[in-house]
């Protein structure tokens, strides 16, 4: 078994962290079923956040009562001290805990410091001496903000988007936080579902034994699939690395992540879903992307108003807008093709 120590926190776990953003979509009683068996089968690691709908409120009911077994990282949006501080009291509500191991700034678009007027770094610590909060962590998708909390000495865990599309300056930051002795926490390790190769994504982690991925997961069958590699990881062969060649090949670089940073659209537009139409229909199942109500969703571009909201959001610098309409018009000569056959 290969294990991940979270920098100077101490908190030691198997390379196999549980992302619990997907079990907001999936019934009680189903992330119940899920969470319990990725307890029984030797996950400990947990992270969630405030914004996750209800995810908080799965995990306190699946696993309140083995809660000294488990860690448990949440996240808060907030932008000032009042409201961090009301997300905490509801996060520890929700997850049936009087504290939790890590609180996470969640991808604000600055660096929160002492002094700060906003007040939120301050708040922390208030939370944390008061016992309510083990450790101080933050995260992003902006390289720079994320850099600069490396650097500034102030946080226990990094939690930054890390797989094997991954760019050099990303794996440059890994390092950073490793040489700094800060935790790093891997999100979006599936690049939010168009890496498929699961057991590929995992080898890639290995040369990383700072890292520790989070996994989301919604269905039993994809939990089984990270559980069973805690005895037995996948190591990095000769073809796992040209699956990763491959993918790089068309991955990498200019494409939608799927953060949904660039939402709400003023159009309703499904951005995440859209932006990426192109790449899902080649690396999922054609059919739930065929359906009257995926072409409805798609249609919807044609009423986008290229007002840049969603571009200015976006973490990655792309340009919204234009992904938007390419993904629209691929998609309507592929469904044009699907007819016909």
């Amino acid at each position: 078994m290969q294990t991940v120590t979270l920098g100077k926190t101490g908190i030691t776990v198997n390379k196999n962290g549980f992302g619990a953003l997907p079990i907001q979509r999936v019934s009680m009683e189903e992330a119940e079923r899920i969470l319990r068996r990725a307890f029984d089968g030797g996950i400990r690691f947990f992270d969630t956040a405030r914004v996750y709908s209800d995810s908080e409120e799965k995990l306190g009911a699946a696993l309140s009562d083995v809660r000294s077994q488990i860690y448990i990282s949440t996240k808060s949006q907030a932008l000032t001290a009042e409201g961090f501080n009301r997300d905490l009291e509801t996060s520890l509500r929700n997850l049936r805990t009087d504290y939790v191991d890590i609180i996470q700034f969640h991808n604000p678009p600055f660096c929160p410091r002492p002094g700060g007027e906003d007040g939120l770094y301050e708040a922390a610590l208030a939370a944390q001496r008061a016992g309510k909060v083990r450790f101080i962590g933050i995260t992003n998708h902006r390289l720079p903000v994320a850099q600069e909390a490396v650097d500034s000495g102030l946080y226990a865990t990094l939690q930054f988007p890390f797989s094997y599309l991954a760019s050099e300056k990303d794996v440059a930051l890994a390092q950073s936080a490793a040489d700094a002795g800060m935790g790093f926490i891997a999100m979006k390790a599936l690049s939010g579902g168009l890496i498929t190769n699961s057991a590929a994504a995992y080898a890639w982690m290995t040369q990383y034994p700072h890292v520790l991925p989070i996994w989301g997961v919604q269905r039993m069958g994809e939990l089984e699939e990270f559980l069973s590699y805690i005895d037995n990881p996948p190591a990095l062969t000769d073809a796992f690395q040209a699956v990763i060649a491959r993918d790089r090949a068309e991955l990498a670089g200019n494409f939608c992540r799927g953060c949904g940073y660039c939402l709400p659209c003023p159009q309703e537009i499904d951005i995440p879903t859209c932006a990426r139409m192109k790449l899902l229909l080649g690396r999922s199942p054609v059919e739930g992307n065929v359906t009257p109500e995926a072409q409805a969703r798609m249609a919807r571009v044609d009423d986008c108003l290229h007002c840049n909201q969603c571009a200015s959001r976006c973490p990655y610098g792309l340009d919204t807008p234009k992904l938007l309409e390419e993904n629209l018009a691929f998609y309507r000569e592929f469904i044009a093709g699907y007819q016909e056959k």
